[in-house]
């Protein structure tokens, strides 16, 4: 079994937030797989089903951002994890708007729903790090994570809510490199590239411009004699 945890502030009122998007990852993966209705438990809203093989619990605290710890340690020790079992999906501020990286263990680099998992089942959990960007200043981060994503954003957000809910079947079978690629299909397709006409050697053959209609393509000594005739 897996735990599956979205991080964010409950109510409307942050539901677009950029700080809210680990809710939005985990919410786009219970619309894709078929997952029941959100119900209230561990301090927040959980529904439960299956990601191919993989029982997958899906958590989203709603303690607010820096309590996320007391529902995520809830939810764990009822189902018996290990924190190797837990996924938290998060904002990043050190990583570019729409970029994906998976990471296990480590610090919680100043993040406070992060701070508050590490209080209630230490470190050694996944994390799920989606890029929002950063606004420039310290002074600025708080506004910045709890305003609503612009409308220039949605395409890559889309993008990238698609890969995550592409990709969760490989994340629930611990496998990253697979997930990864998953997002990166969604957020960097492969480009479609023409190539110059090839011989059948396999040497590229050059191209040779037309001559200009109004051009003598004459030789000079062709032109010479043609003066004499």
């Amino acid at each position: 079994m897996r735990l599956f945890v979205g991080l964010g502030n409950p109510g409307a009122k942050y539901a677009m937030n950029r700080h809210n998007i680990g809710f939005m990852a985990v919410d786009r993966i219970a619309e894709d797989h078929g997952f029941p209705a959100w119900r209230a438990k561990f301090q927040g809203s959980v529904s439960e089903g299956r990601i191919g093989a993989e029982r997958v619990v899906l958590l989203k605290p709603e303690t607010f951002m820096n309590l996320s710890g007391q529902s995520v340690g809830e939810a764990m020790r009822f189902f018996k994890l290990e924190p190797a079992d837990v996924t938290v999906f998060h904002d990043e501020l050190d990583l570019a708007p729409g970029k994906c990286r998976v990471k296990a263990g480590g610090g919680h680099a100043g993040h406070n729903g992060l701070r508050s998992i590490h209080q209630h089942i230490g470190d050694a959990y996944q994390r799920v790090r989606l890029g929002i960007g950063h606004p420039g200043h310290k002074d600025r981060v708080a506004p910045y994570v709890l305003s609503d994503f612009a409308k220039a954003d949605q395409d890559w957000l889309d993008d990238l809510l698609r890969g995550i809910s592409d990709g969760a079947p490989a994340l629930a079978s611990d496998e990253a490199a697979r997930f990864m690629n998953a997002v990166a299909l969604r957020t960097a397709p492969p480009r479609s590239s023409t190539t110059p006409e090839a011989t059948a050697t396999g040497s590229v053959k050059p191209s040779t411009p037309a001559p200009d209609a109004g051009e003598d393509a004459r030789s000079p000594l062709q032109r010479l004699i043609d003066r004499f005739r």
